[in-house]
């Protein structure tokens, strides 16, 4: 199995960077940025591309490894080059592999989604990490169990999925991953009236962060769960509202909080919640 990229960013440079360090054969990289490509050739040992059709030609599986909006897009430039008995693949965490590869069994090739849950932020350092990611695959049916079972040998936990759940399933990630750094930023900035910097804020807080991100992973969001609302302290929540400023940044605390009152619930199911909610509403 030959492995081609098309595309040259952070993605492509990562995961051909790790296939080739297991074993995998990279054929190379084809991106209209030469230069990204030439350098990611480079990064991991392969080819250099300045013809896609050559690329398709060299590579049983191609790595369409673009922005979202752009990988059917290149799918589309690619189809017609022959890819019958190959697999086109991407690394989408919310587009599907029927979405983004229409009427693909028309032109004899397989489409599958081969998405990392990890913060890919290096071209050159991210792939050091991939061993500990775990990968949710999705796509033709032969394609994703092939991939399964190569990410499995790799070391990588997997999982398969349903294309129809990926929306549920990036939404998810999302939670996880990128709206915490909206409730961090809204906690830099409260402590920036308390006249921490920033760095001193992030200092400040990793402790409180990091053992609560620890108990959750331990025991669950409920088990996990400490704070104000758990402890029904309406006086307390009520003076949290006051001092944020009105708009986005309350509106973002109540919502929130009006999800701990569900998971606080749970932990004390004899415990009488109406004031909170009506404070929260």
């Amino acid at each position: 199995m030959k492995i081609g990229f098309i595309g040259a960013g952070k993605v492509g440079f990562s995961l051909g960077r790790y296939f080739v360090g297991n074993g995998l054969e990279v054929s190379g990289y084809y991106c209209r940025n030469v230069q990204s490509s030439a350098e990611a050739a480079k990064f991991t040992g392969t080819k250099f591309y300045d013809n896609v059709a050559e690329l398709v030609k060299d590579s049983d599986v191609i790595f369409i490894v673009v922005p979202d909006g752009a990988i059917t897009e290149n799918y589309y430039a690619i189809r017609e080059l022959g890819i019958g008995g190959k697999q086109i693949c991407h690394c989408s965490g919310a587009l599907s592999a029927a979405e983004a590869f229409p009427d693909i069994r028309k032109y004899g090739a397989e489409g599958c989604s081969v998405h990392p849950l990890f913060p890919i932020s290096s071209k050159y350092d991210s792939h050091r990490e991939l061993k500990n990611a775990f990968f949710c695959i999705e796509g033709d049916e032969a394609a994703a169990a092939e991939w399964k079972g190569i990410l499995d040998k790799m070391g990588n936990h997997t999982r398969l999925i349903s294309g129809s759940a990926k929306s549920e399933y990036h939404a998810a990630c999302a939670v996880s991953s990128n709206l915490v750094c909206a409730l961090a930023a809204e906690s830099l900035s409260l402590m920036g009236k308390c006249g921490f910097s920033e760095k001193e804020a992030l200092s400040a807080l990793e402790p409180l962060i990091l053992s609560n991100i620890r108990r959750v992973l331990a025991v669950g969001p409920v088990e996990a769960l400490t704070g104000p609302v758990e402890r029904n302290d309406v006086m307390t929540v009520r003076r949290h509202l006051e001092c944020i400023e009105a708009g986005a940044d309350r509106e973002m605390y109540r919502a929130v909080s009006r999800k701990l009152v569900e998971l606080a619930q749970k932990k004390h199911p004899d415990s009488d919640y109406t004031e909170m909610r009506r404070l929260l509403k």
